[in-house]
């Protein structure tokens, strides 16, 4: 009962801006478009989830603001995955059997994902993601499902390139179990040995354990100049913690979900001196971006630099919007679906704004949404390529160092 209140509380925010958002709608007889916003507001991904969810909601009152797209106005329903596969099961019956939403937006960590793609795929409906595992790509058979964020192997080509840049000649993985975590470290062993080179050590360590000292030493037993994680905050904390006190000296290579402000508050800055922290980065000088965070510096008091995860779904909504317009009034899910590669992929005259892309949609001409978190070309699978900034940690604080830019027909 305490933590479904806690999540009843935590959700009440976004409510308020759903009634908002969506006010127009309920007072117009114009039809409208149902969006599920289903991310982690609490969990592992609770520092992005709440982003996201006003990023969504920012950009339906934005949508709405226009005119709304396709003859229909935008409403949002939010819920909480919890960052959990079970939770988010729930959340997403509730949303397509009783509020039937038609699309649901802006699942974080692969097992979410994975776990509520045969729902929304039983249904019809359009989903969109932020998760990495590469089963997301070959199990989307009816092409209703859309990454935003890179794949893992993507993340796992970058950290190659890093380590590869850097020097290290013995790498060794630790990876969190669950489709994310193995992706990550599985990429990066596939781009290694394409180069050439031998992972020493790969370890799969369970979720949710007091100690990890057993698997670090078995790691460590094999003498790597640097260790490449798949992890989230969580368990980075205690792996981390229990590696300083061991006395050994090894880099960290680690994915920015975890190796953010959060882990350097809970283990102090020297523990974290010199661990470099890899995340996609939004597409900072483009306009599209600078639009949105002028938005969000505005809503939250902090600029969107500070969670790459809400330019994603802010462009989940614009992306998904722009289809609709493009399929007009009266479309279905699947006719709006197959509108979203038109919108987005090159082709077409660029747009930063719905209001921008809505205009030119209406004057006959074609168009390609350039978005805030980053080009947004969608391939076949429906993955994007963003590029992958590299911050290292120096007294206590992420300072970029470099920006690591994988091909979008990377293939490992």
């Amino acid at each position: 009962m305490a933590k479904q209140l806690r999540r009843q509380i935590l959700i009440a925010p976004a409510a308020a801006a759903l009634a908002s958002a969506s006010a127009s709608v309920m007072g117009q007889a114009a039809p409208s478009f149902r969006i599920g916003a289903l991310n982690p507001i609490t969990g592992a991904g609770s520092p992005y989830g709440p982003g996201m969810q006003r990023a969504i909601l920012l950009a339906a009152e934005e949508i709405n603001a226009a005119g709304g797209a396709g003859g229909r106005r935008l409403e949002v329903v939010a819920e909480d995955t919890q960052t959990r596969p079970d939770a988010a099961v729930l959340a997403a019956k509730k949303l397509i059997d009783v509020n039937k939403v038609q699309a649901v937006l802006g699942t974080w960590a692969s097992g979410v994902t994975l776990a509520v793609m045969p729902l929304t795929d039983q249904a019809d409906l359009i989903q969109m993601n932020v998760s990495g595992a590469p089963a997301i790509s070959t199990l989307d058979k009816k092409d209703l499902v859309w990454r935003f964020q890179a794949t893992n192997d993507r993340f796992g080509a970058a950290f190659c390139e890093i380590a590869l840049k850097r020097g290290f000649k013995r790498p060794a993985t630790m990876a969190f179990n669950n489709a994310s975590g193995i992706g990550n470290t599985e990429g990066f062993r596939k781009a290694w040995e394409k180069r050439g080179g031998k992972v020493v050590a790969n370890i799969v360590y369970e979720p949710n354990r007091p100690s990890y000292r057993s698997e670090l030493q078995k790691v460590l037993a094999e003498k790597p100049d640097v260790i490449v994680t798949g992890s989230y905050l969580p368990d980075t904390t205690i792996i981390l913690r229990e590696w300083f006190q061991s006395g050994e000296k090894t880099a960290w290579i680690i994915p920015g979900w975890a190796a953010n402000p959060d882990l350097v508050k809970a283990l102090g800055a020297e523990v974290c001196e010199g661990i470099v922290s890899v995340d996609t980065v939004s597409a900072e000088n483009g306009p599209a971006f600078k639009h949105f965070d002028a938005m969000y510096n505005k809503a939250v008091g902090r600029s969107a630099l500070t969670n790459v995860y809400a330019p994603m779904a802010y462009d989940m909504a614009i992306s998904l919007a722009l289809a609709m317009e493009a399929a007009g009034p009266g479309a279905t899910v699947v006719q709006i679906n197959a509108k979203i590669r038109e919108v987005s992929n090159p082709g077409g005259t660029p747009v930063s704004t719905f209001a921008e892309g809505k205009a030119k949609l209406a004057a006959k001409q074609k168009i390609n949404y350039e978005g805030a978190s980053s080009k947004l070309d969608f391939d076949q699978y429906g993955d994007v390529s963003p590029d992958f900034g590299v911050f290292v940690i120096e007294k206590g604080q992420l300072v970029r160092r470099d920006i690591v830019v994988i091909p979008a027909d990377y293939r490992p």
